[in-house]
C-alpha cells in the first residue's frame, strides 16, 4: 500500500531522486578493467607510503645505536634530539605524510575513474563549431 506524497519533504526527496537519476547517462559507469587498474595503482601508492612510514618510524630509535649525540645531546630545555623527535617531530612528519598520501590517492582516482568530463548544463551553440570548441576549452 503506497501512501500519497502529502509531506513536502517527501515530494522534495522524490524530485531530488529523479534529478539524480537523470544527471548522467546509465552507461557512464567505469568498466571493471578501469576499476581494477585504479585499485592496483592505489595499492602501489599505499604500499609505498607505508614503507616510508615504517622506515622513518624505525629510524628514530635506530639512530640511538649509531649516533651518540642523538640521545646524549641537549637542546633547549635540556631535551635530547631523540626526545624532541619522538615528542613532536614524528607527529608533524605523520601529518605531512598522510596529507601527501591522501592528495595523491584522490588525484589518481579522479584521473583514472569517472569517465569523460560531463558538459555543463548550458547548451552549446552548434551552428558554429569553432565557437562551441572555444566555449568548451574556456571551461577547463
Amino acid at each position: 500500500m503506497s501512501r500519497p506524497l502529502d509531506d513536502p519533504d517527501d515530494r522534495r526527496l522524490v524530485a531530488d531522486l529523479d534529478r539524480l537519476r537523470s544527471a548522467r547517462p546509465v552507461d557512464a559507469f567505469d568498466t571493471p578493467a578501469e576499476v581494477d587498474a585504479t585499485f592496483r595503482t592505489q595499492r602501489r601508492i599505499a604500499v609505498g607510503y607505508f614503507v616510508v612510514f615504517l622506515l622513518v618510524t624505525l629510524a628514530v630509535p635506530a639512530l640511538t645505536l649509531v649516533l651518540e649525540w642523538w640521545s646524549q645531546g641537549r637542546l633547549a630545555g635540556g631535551m635530547s634530539p631523540y626526545f624532541v623527535m619522538a615528542a613532536a617531530g614524528l607527529y608533524v612528519f605523520f601529518f605531512v605524510l598522510a596529507l601527501a598520501a591522501a592528495t595523491l590517492s584522490s588525484a589518481v582516482e579522479d584521473r583514472m575513474l569517472g569517465g569523460p568530463d560531463w558538459p555543463a548544463d548550458e547548451p552549446e551553440d552548434t551552428a558554429n563549431p569553432s565557437d562551441a570548441r572555444r566555449s568548451r576549452d574556456s571551461r577547463r
